[in-house]
């Protein structure tokens, strides 16, 4: 499965969540890589919107936070330009964009390694299955 987005800047509050010390150890141990520091954002092109959501809707991994009063979400691995990759799903009550947009994690710096810039289009796919 394939997803299209445009890349766009984020809210640049991600570099603290993907640096914590239990997300970058769920990720290596999960994902098999540390996410770099914050995300590379998608805005998902209007033919695959339905699929977008409903992928949303997949059990995934979970990064499961030591205290409950965190923010947990859930990680749909991907392969992006040939890099390793996954989208972090949220919890809902802490998401911050609308429901076009996703956020996806790496070991590498995408923005570098795809050589991208803002308003061009980006694949993923969707690494099957999507719970581990």
């Amino acid at each position: 499965m394939e997803l299209t987005g445009k890349l766009v800047t984020g809210a640049k509050q991600a570099f603290l969540f993907t640096q914590l010390d239990w997300v970058m150890k769920q990720c290596a141990e999960k994902l098999g890589f540390v996410p770099f520091p914050g995300t590379l954002n998608l805005e998902i092109v209007a033919d695959d919107l339905a699929l977008m959501t409903a992928l949303k809707n997949e059990k995934g991994m979970e990064l499961l936070p030591p205290n409950p009063n965190f923010c947990a979400a859930t990680i749909l691995p991907v392969r992006i330009g040939g890099y390793e990759g996954a989208v972090v799903v949220p919890a809902e009550d802490v998401n911050i964009h609308n429901e076009n947009i996703v956020e996806i994690i790496s070991g590498e710096k995408l923005r570098s390694a795809l050589d991208v810039e803002d308003g061009d289009l980006v694949t993923i796919s969707f690494e099957m299955p999507l719970v581990a």
